[in-house]
């Protein structure tokens, strides 16, 4: 009978905690499980924590990840004063991080694990050539030219609205969950801090909730909006949510939307068009941008720098590299720039 004391002793949450990492690592262990779970078990614990968070004004994530550093802290301290053997300190350790990692990929982070963009949709990457690249570079730079115009202050509710109309439009190739009616972003907690390592939005996997920096430029507030609704549709690479947002953005009604699409993706094939192009092209490249559209890309660089601490920014950089590298975006931060091969292919097709 020693076998049956010992499984009185279990907890019923370890046996809950162990099913659901078990699931986890099965899913992670197969694309087509990730797609599985993108579109039978994700839309509906999107859907539940919704409900939960969507009526409180403020970030439950923010506050649970707050609470849980400084519940983690008291534990420590209760630990060093004696209050709590240490056996006992570190097994709680071990157990809250462990429901907290369980937590993060049921609530949102399997989606790391789907098919990739191209095998999803169908679509055949786009080969590099000179041509296409030099076609597609004066298509943009002549709608960026022609979309400028001064923003001094956007609508949250207009925004939002276009947002959601727009990403219910786009195909259902590309494997995104359809919008709920009351979804809508969050704003930070602590912008001013997430501001100085460069942050300016994030989704909270722990309930669904897409998150903006508070300080977000009134041109920036659009593409990020709809940036961070891409990750909340099941979206996990950063290079798919900034070729949504580009696509959302620029096919809306609304001038300043349109305008925050086509102005967030300029970094982007700034970089792109230095990497491939020669300095002499690179250079004639760039003069063909407005000089409004030019002042106000080096206004906002200006206003952000103002902002960042390099010290903490590069940390902050090399971790969030590494957790996307460890979570099947094998090319870290780098995936942020990929989206100009996605429009590429994309536009190919």
């Amino acid at each position: 009978m020693e076998w049956l004391r010992y499984f009185r002793g279990i907890r019923f949450r370890w046996i809950i905690l162990a099913v659901s990492l078990v699931f986890i690592w099965w899913v992670m262990g197969d694309p087509q499980r990730g797609e599985w779970y993108a579109f039978t078990i994700y839309p509906r614990i999107a859907r539940g924590l919704s409900l939960i968070a969507g009526w409180i004004p403020f970030s439950l994530n923010d506050c649970l990840i707050s609470g849980g550093v400084i519940g983690l802290v008291v534990v420590f301290l209760l630990a060093l004063l004696r209050r709590w053997k240490p056996g006992r300190a570190c097994r709680f350790v071990v157990e809250y991080l462990l429901w907290i990692y369980a937590w993060f990929y049921l609530a949102w982070g399997l989606n790391y694990f789907r098919q990739d963009f191209f095998s999803r949709t169908q679509i055949v990457p786009a080969s590099y050539s000179p041509e296409r690249f030099h076609s597609f570079l004066r298509a943009y730079t002549d709608s960026l030219n022609a979309s400028w115009m001064s923003v001094d202050t956007v609508d949250p509710k207009v925004v939002r609205e276009a947002v959601l109309a727009g990403y219910r439009q786009l195909p259902a190739r590309f494997g995104l969950l359809s919008p709920g009616p009351d979804w809508h972003a969050k704003p930070m907690l602590f912008s001013r801090m997430m501001s100085r390592v460069g942050v300016m939005g994030y989704i909270g996997p722990f309930f669904c909730e897409p998150h903006l920096n508070k300080l977000l430029l009134p041109e920036q507030y659009p593409s990020v909006y709809a940036h961070e609704f891409a990750h909340l549709l099941g979206i996990s690479s950063e290079a798919e949510a900034n070729l949504y947002s580009y696509l959302v953005c620029t096919r809306s009604s609304e001038p300043s939307i349109r305008f925050s699409g086509y102005f967030s993706l300029l970094p982007y094939v700034l970089n792109n068009a230095y990497a491939v192009m020669d300095q002499e092209a690179f250079d004639a490249w760039v003069k063909t941008l407005s000089p409004e559209v030019k002042r106000a890309y080096e206004a906002r660089n200006a206003y952000w720098r103002s902002l960042y601490s390099p010290l903490i920014g590069e940390v902050q950089d090399w971790l969030y590299d590494q957790f996307l590298k460890g979570n099947n975006i094998s090319s870290g931060t780098g995936n942020y720039g990929e989206v100009i091969a996605l429009l590429l292919s994309l536009e190919g097709k």
